[in-house]
């Protein structure tokens, strides 16, 4: 009987030990510099994002640390399970295969084209009128389901972020550069470049940006948690507060 039961004993403990629940332990999020979103200073990591996971996570027992990486690599990592949380995702089905999503967006961007001022470059939603223009798209960026199924189709040049697509924009280099309006509306300010570059009136999409996990099932909890949580601030408008303080829009 004995030799029969110590086994058990033995696995359960074990078991026991594998399932130590993530609040036990310091959580990493991970994103890039997103203005409004996601931004390191001086004195640390703010932002809509960071707001949002403390309010809703602290109360719950976790602890939560931030990294900021491009963002390709912060992508790389969350996939992997070497960080916890990804910050600011936009959602398809491509990034639905590698990571399990939050159930609802916490934040809302505009997505848009930028041309010269001057230039009679125009696009009203036809993607006939892009043909033969240089484009360029941030890496590892999407841009929504009717871009980025013209992408072949379409003359794309990688840039590395959206300040070297301004840049290359201003030089001529680019005919266009697709981007949102969030992260561009600073880049422009703090280059000096808003009296040469300019925003085409038709948008590309819409896109909502949420939370993002590995899909392993042990981050199931934390999952659910901030599900809950964030449901909780969407409907007692503290999300909606917090996105005023940060000049974000939300979906609600």
């Amino acid at each position: 009987m004995h030799s029969r039961v110590l086994p058990r004993l033995l696995l359960a403990c074990c078991c026991a030990l594998l399932a130590v629940p993530l609040a036990a332990r310091e959580l990493l999020a991970i994103g890039t510099n997103f203005p409004g979103v996601f931004e390191q200073h001086a004195g640390g990591y703010r932002g809509l994002a960071t707001s949002v996971l403390r309010q809703a996570l602290e109360p719950l027992g976790y602890q939560v640390r931030f990294e900021l990486h491009p963002w390709a690599r912060a992508q790389h990592m969350v996939e992997h399970g070497q960080g916890d949380i990804l910050i600011g995702p936009y959602k398809n089905a491509e990034r639905e295969a590698r990571f399990v999503f939050s159930a609802q967006p916490f934040y809302r961007d505009h997505i848009v084209f930028y041309r010269q001022r001057g230039r009679l470059l125009y696009w009203h939603g036809d993607y006939r009128e892009l043909l033969g223009r240089r484009i360029g798209v941030v890496r590892a960026w999407v841009y929504g389901a009717r871009f980025d199924s013209r992408r072949a189709q379409l003359d794309l040049v990688t840039v590395e972020g959206v300040e070297n697509g301004l840049k290359m924009l201003s030089a001529g280099r680019l005919d266009l550069l697709a981007s949102n309006q969030r992260n561009t509306r600073p880049v422009l300010l703090a280059l000096g470049l808003t009296d040469k570059i300019e925003q085409l009136k038709s948008q590309i999409d819409l896109q909502d940006g949420y939370f993002a996990f590995p899909r392993q099932d042990r981050y199931r909890p934390l999952r659910e948690d901030l599900d809950r949580a964030l449901q909780q601030m969407i409907e007692q408008g503290r999300l909606a507060q917090l996105a005023k303080e940060w000049q974000v829009e939300i979906p609600y």
